[in-house]
Parts: structure tokens; sequence; C-alpha cells
């Protein structure tokens, strides 16, 4: 690429940090994030492996130094461990760490070849250890593969780092003891807020939580102390006595975190989308897909640190109220 210029935007934010989506589909349908008959992208629309290889070493070229794959679920990608291993060799090249966000239903047949390529830790989301609540949530019973997943990660030495969505009504009352099980296994938990994005049949404010109000709940069982840890997201953490674990906060609804943003999202279609609440986008795809298509990336590229916003305008302040955005989490990318 014949521009390395580092990716600043007008706000004078390094943007550090790529989530890149690999696919939209997904083997679950949680609830909070789509419908259960979701329409999935065609696959012609989906960037293929050599594009998501070149697209990522664009950015690494400007400066991006942690990749993370996401979805959808990745690993519903049958192409997804080649795209894995490629990126791996770059480690120590100018990427620093390459990891991935899954919901761990086909973690146990991966687990050994991910670790494998380099990645040292994984992001996997669960609500509940609940077999039956899981099931109702995510719209399959497929705990018992995710606890499957989980073992078989770290058995290959993955670190494994919990996402959980708070839900008022669904599972509030377990948090405490989500917690403690995940610390009991040596794994750091963050409890994040419901993002309205995408229509979903529920009302997504029946089941809203302000993490305002469960950390106060929690600290009437547990000492929460600040701790300066961060991974590069906008997790903020506290350091839990009684567990000896770490407990992470995302609060998009509560405490808007954008001010440090060094992140931006490209879809599996190509999209950057330089917000996850925003509408602003570029189009990668059509950039790589050009007569030219490294001066058409970095061309790209600096369109998108333009069009940056400073944050977000994210909200579920009333019942009935339309998603901030039409396009849905497994779209944009986790």
């Amino acid at each position: 690429m014949s521009n390395s210029a580092p990716l600043i935007d007008q706000f004078h934010r390094r943007i550090t940090y790529l989530r890149l989506s690999v696919t939209d589909r997904c083997d679950l349908r949680c609830a909070y994030c789509m419908p259960e008959r979701q329409e999935f992208l065609p696959r012609k629309d989906v960037l293929s492996l050599e594009e998501l290889h070149r697209l990522a070493l664009g950015f690494i070229a400007r400066g991006v130094t942690k990749l993370r794959l996401t979805g959808g679920e990745p690993l519903v990608r049958r192409d997804m461990i080649e795209l894995v291993q490629a990126l791996g060799r770059k480690l120590g090249d100018g990427l620093e760490e390459l990891t991935l966000t899954t919901n761990g239903t086909r973690l146990a047949e991966f687990a050994d070849a991910i670790a494998a390529a380099g990645v040292k830790r994984i992001n996997l989301s669960l609500d509940t250890l609940d077999r039956a609540a899981f099931a109702r949530l995510a719209r399959r019973d497929s705990l018992p593969q995710v606890l499957e997943g989980i073992a078989a990660a770290r058995a290959a030495g993955l670190q494994v780092k919990l996402n959980t969505v708070a839900l008022k009504g669904i599972n509030e009352g377990e948090l405490p003891d989500l917690i403690a099980w995940a610390h009991g296994q040596g794994m750091d938990l963050t409890l994040i807020e419901v993002m309205p994005l995408g229509e979903v049949e529920e009302d997504r404010f029946d089941h809203y939580l302000p993490l305002s109000d469960v950390r106060a709940a929690l600290e009437r069982r547990f000492t929460l102390t600040s701790t300066g840890h961060r991974t590069g997201g906008p997790a903020r953490y506290f350091d839990v006595a009684e567990t000896g674990g770490r407990l992470g906060f995302i609060t998009p609804l509560t405490n808007n975190f954008c001010d440090g943003c060094n992140r931006v999202r490209v879809t599996a279609t190509g999209q950057l989308y330089a917000c996850l609440g925003g509408a602003e986008q570029v189009d990668l795809r059509a950039a790589l897909r050009s007569d030219d298509p490294d001066g058409a990336l970095v061309a790209a590229l600096d369109q998108a640190m333009r069009i940056k916003p400073l944050r977000h305008a994210f909200a579920i302040d009333r019942p009935g109220a339309a998603p901030a955005l039409a396009r849905h989490m497994s779209m944009t990318g986790g």
C-alpha cells in the first residue's frame, strides 16, 4: 500500500483497532439481537477470503495493531480458520493482537487451530448458565455445546473473557452467580447494556437494565475496586475482592464512552462504519474491486477518518421506541 500514514480522525483520535466481520450469519437467534426469521445476506455479497485478508493488511499498513474477527458468528464461515491462520502470520509484523468474538457453539471443533494460529484470547458471549433460559433467549438449545467450547478453548491455552448482556427479567437475578462462576473458572466477565440496533420481535425497553443499577446491586454482595486494566475496547474494569476476578462494564446508554474511541468496524460486505451507533459509512468493497484497489483503499480510509463522529446517540428511553439504527448487530459486527 502506497500510504502508511496512521489513521487519525478529525477529533485527533488514533484508530488502532479494527473489528472485521466475516459473516452476518449466526446459528443462534438471540431475542435481543435479531428476529427468529432473520434474513441473511446472499453469499455473493460477502467479501471473499482474499478480500478480507487484503482489507486487513491495508488497515495494518495504516497503523491498526489490534484486529478482532467477528460476525454474526465467525465460526460458521467455512474458510474462517484459513483467514485466522493468514492473519496470524502478521503477528509481530505490524499486528500486535489477533482476537475473535464467538458464541462458542462451534468452538470445541476449532479451539486448537485458533490457538495454533497465534490467537491468545477470545471473547465469548454467554448470558445465562440456565439451560432452559438459554434456549428461550437464544431460541436454540445450545448451552451444552457452548460449555464444551469454553472447556476446549481453555484446554487449548486460550484466555476466555465472557460477554454478558444484562437483561431485566431474564438474567438479572443470575448475574452475581454468573460472575462468581466465571471467576472461579479463571475467566473475566464483562457486562453490557442492550443496544438498540435493528428490529426485533420484543420491545428492548422491557428488558433494558442500566448497568448503574446492576453495579449498585453487585456492590451489596461484592467489593469492587476500579482498575486501570484495558483491553483496547470500551470496557471499564473492576477487581472483585471476593472472587479474585475482574469485572468489566460496557455502558453505551448510561455512560457514553466515545471520547477515547480507537475503533472502526467493517461489515462482511466491506462497509466501514466509522461508529457503531452512526450511519456514517464508506464502501471498502467498491475500493477493493476497483481498477486501483490500493489507491482506492487509501482514499476510502482517509474518507472514513473525516466522517467519524465524536459520539453515538443511543437511547432506550420509552416503550415501543424504534431502534437507533435499522441494521442489526449481526450485520455490523460485534
